[in-house]
């Protein structure tokens, strides 16, 4: 499925579906996440805009499936995330699992 589905899907889901469906958003993102200039390759090749991923991420972060990579300022390192989730897709999993269950 395209970036451009996804988003579509992601922002007229509710609930759970919000969820699985912004996972699959975030999944599909990653895997362009070394592309560079990331943001700019998305909006010229998918017509994705950089808020659109980050919204994602962020209801992700606020339920408690993701956690956003933070520089020492405090800025939150969407890019460096997503090569995370690209380059470890099932450590980050068990991760996951093992935050949630705390």
């Amino acid at each position: 499925m395209s970036l451009r589905t996804l988003v579509k899907l992601y922002k007229v889901s509710k609930g759970g579906e919000k969820i699985r469906n912004a996972w699959a958003l975030v999944r599909e993102a990653a895997k362009y996440s070394h592309n560079e200039p990331y943001w700019d390759f998305l909006r010229e090749t998918f017509d994705v805009r950089a808020e659109e991923i980050k919204d994602a991420m962020y209801s992700l972060e606020e339920s408690g499936e993701l956690k956003i990579k933070r520089s020492v300022d405090g800025k939150r390192l969407y890019v460096s995330t997503l090569k995370d989730i690209k380059e470890n897709p099932v450590r980050l999993n068990r991760w996951l699992r093992l935050t949630l269950k705390k």
